[in-house]
């Protein structure tokens, strides 16, 4: 009974996040940066230019543009995510909508570039820290990553890179770099805001179920693990699995071992560079 509780308790506290991430990146856009032509990356950074130029809703074009972005994280993250991910983007719409009417905070641009970057960046990083996502620009640069030499960070850089110098020859280039510094200040929030996500993280499980957790991890992220036998001082033998995963997958891999092993204990670890092709999804893969 007291599992159950636990898990409605950290579900419920999930959906308010979620919600409140997702209601201060809208509020952020719609604030501070689109009044002032600073656009934010990804897909709604593509769906800003859009709207501006045809004048079709933010919020429409939003949900609209990350169908198949949603489908592809289905895909590679499992059914936990699509849900909340379907919820995120449903709020963010929601929220871009409602700040829509909002007349713009500051009109001095570096104030609405700080200020909106740092809350963009905090309200992202607290939907990816919860297990949501509002921009589907990551999950298919995971499906890149893995059939290319280039790291996820990097896929997203170019992505964003190109849409940045797009808006440079329509909007100018000084809104451009404007919405590079942007992108920085944000991405540096959602690394302080998810405790430091990086590309990368790597995961040791110390576990009595290694073979059974290390295939479900395998069928669920596709991504494989590595087995250290260990011994602890009161516990006696162990195993000890090594896995690398990119920012977004480390709910789930919580929500893996929570599943599988109550009593498994998890550390979650930066990874600041990656030599060879452990993170990647191949049809070679090893243990």
């Amino acid at each position: 009974m007291s599992k159950i509780k636990n898990k409605a308790t950290k579900n419920i506290l999930s959906i308010i996040m979620l919600t409140m991430g997702s209601l201060v990146a809208a509020a952020a856009l719609e604030c501070f940066l689109i009044p002032n032509t600073i656009l934010d990356g990804g897909i709604t950074g593509i769906s800003i230019i859009i709207s501006k130029l045809s004048g079709v809703p933010l919020a429409f074009l939003v949900l609209l543009l990350n169908i198949p972005f949603i489908f592809i994280g289905y895909k590679n993250l499992g059914k936990s995510f699509l849900f909340r991910t379907i919820y995120s983007m449903m709020c963010f719409s929601f929220f871009l909508s409602f700040f829509g009417n909002f007349i713009a905070f500051t009109e001095e641009i570096l104030l609405a570039t700080v200020f909106g970057g740092a809350l963009l960046g905090l309200g992202v990083g607290i939907v990816i820290h919860f297990g949501g996502c509002v921009d589907g620009t990551e999950s298919v640069a995971i499906v890149i990553s893995k059939k290319t030499n280039l790291s996820v960070g990097q896929i997203v850089l170019i992505f964003n890179l190109i849409i940045y110098g797009t808006a440079g020859f329509i909007f100018g280039f000084d809104r451009a770099m404007y919405s590079l510094l942007t992108y920085l200040i944000t991405f540096k929030v959602i690394d302080f805001v998810s405790e430091g996500l990086e590309q990368a993280k790597a995961a040791l499980i110390i576990t009595e179920k290694g073979t059974s957790l290390s295939k479900e991890i395998y069928k669920k992220l596709g991504r494989t693990t590595t087995t250290i036998r260990g011994k602890g001082l009161i516990s006696g033998e162990k195993e000890v699995l090594y896995c690398v995963l990119t920012r977004i997958e480390v709910y789930e891999i919580k929500h893996i071992v929570e599943e599988m092993d109550e009593s498994a204990f998890v550390t979650i670890i930066d990874v600041s560079d990656i030599i060879g092709n452990h993170i990647k999804s191949n049809n070679k893969r090893k243990y």
